[in-house]
């Protein structure tokens, strides 16, 4: 080994004497000791594989402390941190599939806290003092508010399109129009969780579009079941044509087939009243009678990750007895959760009030507005002159596979440095505590109000200070008048 290998690497610190430094007791503390130390020893190993790959003439004379204490201090706190994180959503994307999906109600949240903390009556039956069903809990609460004979709750929705499909037309022909053959995020293709489910896809109509007669000419004695999916993420326009739920039930009625709606979203208001294009309801599929509608708990409904189960009485039976319910199933804190959000929309009132999805949905622009003006007054007098602040009309989106092509009228603060491009302050931001993620367009980071709540402007002013610390900022100044 060169001397000037041997001299850098004696100058590496020993595990215990990092342990003392003043600068990384912060750091440490977050962790057991024997958490800290293997992550010292790690970092270490590190630098010393880093310092002997160099070639002797390029090695410096000396380690330089405050580098290494630096890399000590965010190895240390990385470790503490758990993986999964709170984020400031700024992208105007409400159901943000990346980021989370809905944010769950108030009432959620407690009642999830409650079921957490204690013992439950997930499969207890208190009044015969034996055990009960999870199913039974939203059950009732489910039909009362769709209009259904009979309910099933599930992780998620490819499960219930999975379990419904595995359950009704395994090995028999499900038939499904060729422009509902879609593909979501994640890669779910309906094709491919059909082909899984043993159901033989028969495909009907073209692209663009599909009559009934397609439907009833398609059916033979091994079909089993007539299948409508949502498009969810994407529209096809202009020169099309598909067929009504209804129609296609009446038509599964006389063939004597099951007819199922994979409707996707689950919403279970009217949007139309901001300016959306009309999403199909709940109780509008089970209304046109369908035996199966399946949809996430997760999306417009705005409750936790769940798959939900609604339809006839008869349908729904045969999945309860199917072996695999039990691998689909929902745990307590799900339908803990699921429950209370529920329970909101017998007061749509206070469903748009206190359903984080609903409400932002709901904002008014010139709330938007004003809480885009008190945070640029923030920001302008926090940080002085390292960001220039603008106020920008913009849309933002629904997101999660929803009204794809519908905008909401949204504001915008339009962030740009003198001193960063937008690229490397969007960076920054991300790697803040709390990260902050926003979106890029036309050469400058916007921050969409939509989705930014009121508890989230001092944090996100606290991002953007510890984002821009490094950078000249003349302290003086002054507020924009309005």
């Amino acid at each position: 080994m060169d001397p000037r290998h041997t001299r850098l690497l004696r100058q590496l610190p020993k595990v215990d004497d990092i342990l003392r430094l003043p600068a990384l007791q912060e750091a440490v503390a977050g962790l057991p000791r024997s958490r800290a130390v293997e992550v010292i020893r790690r970092v270490l190993a590190a630098r010393r594989r880093e310092i002997l790959r160099q070639p002797p003439e390029m090695l410096p004379p000396q380690l330089e402390p405050a580098v290494l204490e630096q890399e000590m201090a965010q190895a240390l706190l990385a470790a503490a941190r758990p993986a999964l994180r709170r984020v400031i959503n700024a992208t105007g994307v409400i159901i943000h599939t990346n980021l989370g999906r809905s944010c769950l109600a108030e009432a959620a949240l407690e009642q999830i806290l409650v079921l957490g903390r204690h013992y439950s009556t997930l499969e207890y039956d208190l009044a015969a003092g034996r055990r009960g069903s999870r199913q039974a809990h939203l059950e009732g609460l489910l039909c009362e508010l769709t209009g259904a004979e009979a309910a099933l709750v599930v992780n998620n929705n490819a499960a219930a399109v999975f379990l419904c499909l595995s359950a009704l037309a395994k090995d028999r022909e499900v038939i499904i129009s060729r422009g509902q053959l879609v593909e979501i995020g994640g890669s779910f293709r309906m094709p491919d969780v059909m082909a899984m489910s043993g159901a033989r896809l028969v495909e009907v109509g073209t692209t663009n579009k599909t009559y009934l007669t397609d439907y009833e000419r398609a059916i033979t004695s091994q079909t089993a079941m007539l299948l409508k999916v949502h498009p969810s993420n994407f529209r096809i326009r202009g020169f099309t044509r598909e067929v009504p739920l209804a129609e296609l039930s009446a038509l599964g009625r006389r063939y004597g087939l099951w007819v199922m709606e994979d409707l996707g979203s689950g919403c279970l208001v009217n949007l139309a009243r901001f300016g959306l294009e009309p999403e199909p309801t709940v109780q509008e599929a089970v209304a046109a009678g369908a035996d199966l509608v399946t949809v996430s708990g997760d999306k417009l409904l705005g409750g936790p990750q769940a798959g939900i189960i609604l339809g006839r009485r008869e349908a729904v039976q045969h999945l309860r007895t199917h072996p695999l319910l039990r691998a689909l199933r929902p745990d307590k804190l799900t339908l803990a959760g699921l429950e209370a959000t529920l329970r909101l929309y017998f007061d749509e009132a206070r469903a748009f009030q206190e359903i984080p999805t609903l409400a932002m949905i709901a904002r008014p622009l010139p709330e938007l507005a004003a809480r885009a003006r008190r945070l640029r007054r923030a920001v302008q007098r926090r940080l002085g002159e390292r960001l220039v602040v603008e106020l920008v009309e913009t849309s933002a989106r629904v997101g999660g596979g929803s009204l794809p092509e519908e905008a909401l009228p949204s504001v915008a603060l339009a962030l740009t440095s003198p001193h960063l491009s937008p690229e490397e302050l969007e960076a920054r931001l991300r790697r803040a505590e709390p990260p902050v993620v926003g979106r890029l367009e036309r050469d400058r980071l916007l921050l969409d109000m939509r989705t930014l709540g009121e508890g989230d402007l001092p944090l996100l002013v606290q991002a953007l200070e510890q984002a821009t610390a490094d950078l000249p900022s003349s302290c003086a100044a002054s507020e924009t008048p309005e």
